[in-house]
């Protein structure tokens, strides 16, 4: 096996990703251009923090935590990867501004000495940059390449190109296939044969939005054969609907020159051919990649040191893995988890939908947020050794409630590396009755005990544990 950790293909620049409110396919911006240069570094801005008494260190540090925001936010406005790296390249004056931002920000943190997080970097950059984005409009780019001088002129917004208005064309015309009815007022026998299936109308015109193709495709020659394969497979006929909503294209293609031989190949590879109707269930456009990507997928999971066998045990548990590119997202982020000290073909057996989290958006606010309560790396490394799907939790809605009740209990934060599954059981329905009815009773379980015993064994528990803790002369009497 080849050392992953050490030997990387080529360097992995992280990124610092916040949660953005919208989602688009292209910079759409309105019209109003608002730009005030007095915000630029060295303006002179009342109560700011000088640049000169900033270790330069920490400044670049700075520096390319900013880029980082930045970048992802242009991103997530739709720009290309290239096209947000053109922008970046342009911008030192913008970013220069930006780190002059966390300085008035954050005055107070400045003149203690005290340096900032990234998660405090993030929540100070990401709203002034949706504010610029919503007064600045479509001339964005613009106002952060040209900072500090403004936009030379106002560009006009381009035409609808030719290709997109054959598209959204191509789109109605399917649409409206299938509504059409015969001179009987019957709908197409495929749309009867999927209403019969349990979809409607709406949920069939939504799948030809998406791939107008869907359509046109015929009863007897696509449709049908693939759901009676399906059906024989053991999917349940209830789940055809989603399994049609997820992946179209199945329909399309063939069954003996395609999917049959792709489930042939990957079979080979070690999915267990058993669990095909659940597999096809949990991810369907499985079985439309090519080969080439799929064993892309395999050489990886061979390199981080799994087995032929354990293998075929995460393409069958999470056959999304084979969607993510190993450059891009499943590299780096066991490159990630290698930097903890974490094992991480272990991981990706326990817990293989992990390498399908954002190192950015989940992963080091999740890190960060046990750093910042006083665990080592370390420590971090071994909770999520010990309990593969700590990272999936949300941190806000899951890991922040649990850990704030967690300081209230009589447990020492060293328990948590001991017992990270601690975070998996329900706060209110498990974790809160369990330690009242405990402190109730007088006595102090292991927190294992506490939460991963069945009921009437977290009975006995207390039981025995209350008869010890009673004095040999009670017992007597």
């Amino acid at each position: 096996m080849r050392d992953f950790c050490l030997v990387r293909s080529a360097p992995f620049v992280p990124l610092r990703r916040g949660s953005f409110s919208s989602s688009r396919t292209r910079v759409a911006f309105t019209r109003k251009v608002v730009f005030c240069q007095a915000k630029f570094v060295g303006s002179g801005i009342e109560g700011s923090v000088s640049l000169k008494v900033v270790p330069a260190t920490l400044l670049a540090a700075e520096k390319e935590e900013a880029k980082a925001v930045l970048t992802l936010f242009l991103k997530k406005q739709g720009l290309s990867n290239v096209v947000a790296a053109r922008t970046i390249n342009k911008s030192d004056a913008f970013i220069d501004h930006l780190v002059s931002r966390l300085h008035i920000v954050h005055k107070s943190r400045y003149l203690v000495g005290r340096e900032l997080t990234t998660l405090e970097i993030r929540d100070a950059l990401i709203p002034y940059l949706e504010s610029l984005l919503e007064e600045n409009g479509n001339l964005m780019v613009e106002v952060i390449e040209s900072f500090p001088d403004p936009p030379v002129k106002e560009k006009a917004v381009s035409p609808i190109p030719p290709s997109e208005a054959s598209l959204n064309e191509k789109k109605l015309r399917a649409v409206s296939r299938v509504t059409e009815v015969d001179p009987d007022g019957n709908l197409r026998p495929s749309i009867l044969y999927l209403q019969e299936l349990g979809m409607d109308l709406d949920q069939i015109k939504g799948i030809t939005r998406r791939f107008p193709s869907f359509a046109y495709y015929s009863l007897k020659g696509k449709i049908k054969p693939v759901v009676e394969f399906l059906l024989d497979l053991g999917v349940p006929k209830s789940d055809i609907p989603n399994i049609l909503h997820k992946r179209p294209q199945l329909c399309g293609i063939s069954l003996q020159e395609n999917i049959i031989p792709t489930m042939t190949f990957l079979e080979s590879l070690g999915v267990d051919k058993t669990q095909w109707a659940k597999v096809i269930c949990r991810f369907p456009a499985m079985l439309t990649y090519s080969r080439q990507k799929m064993q892309a997928t395999v050489d990886f999971l061979y390199d981080i040191g799994l087995s032929a066998k354990n293998i075929g045990k995460v393409l069958t548990r999470w056959p999304n893995i084979t969607s993510y590119s190993v450059e891009d997202k499943l590299q780096p982020t066991a490159e990630y988890f290698c930097s903890l000290g974490v094992d991480i073909s272990v991981l990706v057996l326990r817990a293989p939908q992990t390498l399908g989290l954002s190192i950015e958006a989940n992963l080091k606010p999740v890190t960060e947020f046990f750093l910042e309560n006083g665990y080592s790396k370390e420590e971090v490394g071994t909770m999520i050794s010990r309990y593969g799907a700590l990272y999936t939790f949300s941190l806000t809605e899951n890991l922040i409630p649990k850990w704030e009740f967690f300081l209230t209990m009589d447990y020492s934060k060293p328990e948590l590396v001991k017992f990270p599954q601690y975070f998996g059981y329900s706060l209110e329905e498990r974790i809160k009755p369990r330690y009242a009815l405990m402190k109730e009773c007088g006595v102090t379980l292991l927190l294992n005990q506490l939460l991963s015993l069945s009921g009437s064994n977290f009975d006995k528990a207390l039981k025995v544990k209350m008869k010890n803790s009673v004095p040999e002369q009670d017992q007597i009497s």
